[in-house]
């Protein structure tokens, strides 16, 4: 897999640079995750970094790359995924969800 020097910026790993993982896009993830262990033995603290772009393109319009921003909050900042395929209708169900009327 290929990898890219990427910039921090923010928080604990400020003015680090680390090399990043690239996705089958060619692009590093959304967010990057940095598990800091407890001294105390509990539960480990995550900081969270955010993909932002470097800076602007030159005149050619070429991509200046990415850089990491430290997200103090540290939300999950996940969406919540759609569900595909969608749930399969029941047998002799209706679209509007409203019964059948039966023959009278």
């Amino acid at each position: 897999m290929k990898s890219q020097d990427t910039p921090f910026v923010g928080g604990p790993l400020d003015g680090r640079v680390l090399p990043v993982l690239l996705g089958p896009t060619g692009h590093p993830p959304k967010t990057y995750r940095v598990p800091v262990p407890d001294p105390a033995g509990g539960p480990p603290t995550v900081l969270v970094y955010r993909r932002v772009e470097a800076g602007r393109g030159s005149t050619l319009r070429l991509h200046p790359g990415w850089r990491y921003e430290f997200d103090p909050e540290g939300d999950g900042g996940r969406r919540p995924r759609l569900r595909w395929p969608n749930p399969r209708r029941k047998p002799g169900a209706t679209p509007g969800g409203a019964a059948e009327a039966s023959d009278e």
